[in-house]
């Protein structure tokens, strides 16, 4: 049975669409669909607040939905800095406009760190640091503890997709040594965590929860159509 599983893009991200080709390389029998919406600047002021209005979302998600898509996601961490309940409300609206099961990156997330029973997490992002606190303070209302963090004050989204996956290992290393996590959250599908974090869970433990990986584990679980794939224990899990 084909599995088509329709993802909302940033309009600046050029990490997602490769990573997520990559992971489905040996399962034809599963496609990725993407729309995008324009996402050019990551920070709290109300320009960049804009840019995830519904408006544009959802006409993005309709044009998704001619695809006959299984699942749509939002691939996209907006709801880890603006609230759950926004993305929520955002697969809400995506699901009584097209009748398609949704989900976002972040609430994916959530979904995951349930499912592995891990509360205490570090967190590893290129954002600024005003953004990184509002992440740490919803993921705390969320139940979860936030034992470290790493971030590069990087205004993004474009920009984000330059630092290199060393980089991003290096951080995810130094975030561990820090304090031993459950779990750790690398939040930004721009961002060039998931070549390593297979290789770095199976070295240092924690859970490695990479935002692409999970993007795609959401869209699976969504569709009804989870499977394991190699990039590490999410893809053996199922969400509660």
């Amino acid at each position: 049975m084909s599995t088509r599983l329709g993802f909302l893009t940033p309009s600046s991200n050029t990490v997602l669409e490769p990573l997520i080709a990559g992971l489905l390389h040996d399962t034809p029998e599963v496609t990725a669909h993407f729309a995008r919406f324009r996402v050019v600047a990551i920070n709290l002021g109300e320009a960049s607040r804009t840019q995830f209005d519904t408006g544009p979302v959802l006409a993005a998600a309709e044009m998704l939905a001619d695809a006959h898509v299984h699942s749509i996601c939002w691939a996209g961490t907006s709801g880890a800095w603006l609230g759950f309940a926004q993305d929520e409300a955002l697969c809400a609206a995506i699901t009584a406009r097209t009748g398609i099961p949704a989900t976002t990156a972040t609430l994916a997330l959530r979904d995951a760190l349930r499912a592995a029973g891990a509360r205490r997490v570090a967190l590893v992002t290129p954002y600024l640091g005003d953004v990184q606190a509002a992440i740490i303070a919803n993921l705390e209302r969320e139940g979860f503890t936030v034992t470290a963090e790493r971030h590069l004050e990087d205004p993004g989204n474009y920009s984000f997709a330059a630092h290199t996956p060393a980089r991003v290992d290096a951080l995810v290393q130094e975030a561990v040594a820090e304090t031993p996590p459950e779990a750790v959250i690398i939040h930004c599908t721009n961002f060039r965590g998931l070549p390593g974090a297979p290789g770095l869970e199976a070295r240092l433990g924690p859970l490695m929860l990479d935002s692409v990986a999970v993007s795609l584990w959401g869209g699976l679980v969504a569709a009804g159509r989870p499977m394991a794939l190699p990039a590490g224990r999410l893809f053996d899990m199922k969400a509660k």
